[in-house]
């Protein structure tokens, strides 16, 4: 299966189910109490994080994808920090505000990074679903896909009526599911119930064929546009009517805290079918998160560049020849990373010892390096009739294959300055004898803030020479 990153900026989604605040309280431990035989914390360090729907929201704006939210509140601080930090995030949220009721927290004691213990404040909310219905129906101008977000805390109380209203308007409806009734999730285009919600519904699955066989049969008696079995460490089943199974193993390469991964897979798949990926891309894309997210301390987003190397190293194009906009895209990502960008640019005619040393030289000056490289005309303009020996798309499949190299790209100009101007590398890069002054672009790349270095060349090793040495014999 062909992955590629999605437009996510055009994929609109609504979230709709119930929110919380997730709050850490963080500290070392090195006693213990001498009240009871528990660790002493000393708080150092109050986080605060939105916590399911919330989360699930956060997790599609992060992607970057517009999303909205609809959910229920107390009148408190809490109700304030997930708006401010949801506000800051570019979502737009909506609440029901209930008095005298608080908005849930879940309040998680950390100490070296571990979980020493948590505490929830909650209680159900006495929701009024018509206007919460009247709050989605407003919202539903424009979204490409509706998430029903259900932890079992009483913001939906009207689940069909959401459905229904979606589906009047050919939105597709996801939804994670709570509880041992999923008759109240009936007409939804994909519900993603974990392996242990899905036993509870359907009983125990000895093998994979009995989760096939009792998976079809709750899609056939709810009406099911398909189903997705998120399964922990055995990755994840996809069922649709009339298709073949699709099992996507787990992606994760170390788990540290399955903390919101859940909410991780269906912001991930619903932003994805929201940008027009087909179902089993838009899993896969989401398996890919959830490997991304489990490695993650407490609950976690990822981000579309993270996302986007993901899928980068799942098809084998995190490297290699590229075009202008896919290394403009490579370099955002690798700056999102904090990764320094090397740029050098040369003909590279005949790759000999000479520019295999060099080009090690210049990938040394930082993480990631940038080999820009002479087109065909503008060789034969510096090099004179006969050159170049090799094509363009030759010397650059070359040049991919070398260890020091992460990107090649070609420019058809004499100079590498307009390319400069585009990419702003963090070290601009150049052998010879000459000094840092006369470097093509290094008053454009200084101007930045950039650097500008030469490195030395080896002796006596030469396209030139070469070229000679054959023409002699």
């Amino acid at each position: 299966m062909k992955l590629s990153m999605p437009r996510f900026d055009q994929a609109s989604v609504l979230v709709v189910g119930d929110v919380m605040l997730d709050r850490y309280w963080h500290g070392g431990t090195s006693r213990i109490s001498p009240e009871a035989p528990v660790p002493v914390v000393k708080v150092e360090q109050v986080e605060d994080r939105p916590g399911g729907a919330a989360n699930v929201a956060l997790n599609i704006s992060a992607l970057g994808a517009p999303a909205a939210l609809v959910g229920v509140t107390g009148v408190d601080e809490a109700r304030q920090s997930l708006i401010d930090s949801l506000a800051a995030a570019g979502v737009q949220a909506h609440f029901q505000s209930i008095e005298h009721q608080p908005t849930i927290i879940k309040l998680r004691v950390m100490s070296r990074h571990q979980q020493l213990l948590r505490m929830d404040f909650e209680e159900p909310f006495d929701t009024d679903p018509a206007a919460l219905l009247r709050d989605v129906e407003q919202l539903l101008l424009g979204v490409k896909v509706l998430i029903l977000s259900d932890y079992g805390k009483g913001a939906l109380r009207n689940h069909q009526s959401l459905i229904q209203a979606a589906r009047k308007r050919g939105i597709p409806v996801l939804a994670d599911p709570k509880g041992k009734d999923f008759e109240i999730y009936r007409g939804a285009s994909v519900i993603t119930p974990n392996l242990g919600e899905f036993e509870a519904i359907v009983g125990h699955c000895s093998d994979e064929a009995e989760l096939v066989a009792k998976g079809a049969a709750l899609m056939h008696n709810l009406e099911l546009g398909a189903l997705l079995v998120t399964r922990g460490e055995h990755g994840m089943t996809l069922l649709r009517p009339e298709h073949s199974p699709l099992h996507l193993p787990a992606r994760a390469r170390e788990v540290f805290d399955v903390t919101g991964a859940g909410d991780t897979v269906i912001s991930t798949l619903a932003a994805a079918i929201a940008a027009g990926e087909e179902l089993p891309q838009a899993v896969a894309l989401a398996n890919l998160a959830a490997g991304i997210v489990v490695g993650k301390l407490g609950t976690a987003c990822i981000s579309a560049p993270e996302l986007r190397r993901a899928v980068q190293r799942e098809e084998g194009s995190e490297r290699g020849v590229m075009t202008l906009e896919q290394l403009l895209t490579a370099i955002e990502d690798a700056r999102a990373e904090g990764e320094k960008i090397v740029f050098t640019n040369g003909c590279f005619d005949i790759l000999h010892a000479g520019h295999v040393t060099y080009l090690e030289q210049a990938r040394a000056q930082g993480d990631r390096l940038i080999v820009a490289v002479n087109d065909d005309g503008s060789v034969s303009r510096l090099k004179g009739p006969g050159r170049p020996i090799n094509s363009v798309d030759r010397r650059m499949a070359v040049l991919a294959g070398l260890g020091a190299v992460d990107w090649v790209v070609s420019f058809a100009e004499d100079t590498p300055e307009n390319l400069l101007a585009e990419v702003k590398p963090d070290v601009l890069v150049k052998g010879g004898d000459y000094g840092v002054d006369q470097v093509v672009g290094a008053d454009l790349v200084t101007a930045y803030g950039g650097e500008v270095k030469v490195l030395g060349l080896v002796e006596n090793s030469s396209t030139t020479a070469i070229v000679e040495k054959i023409r002699k014999r």
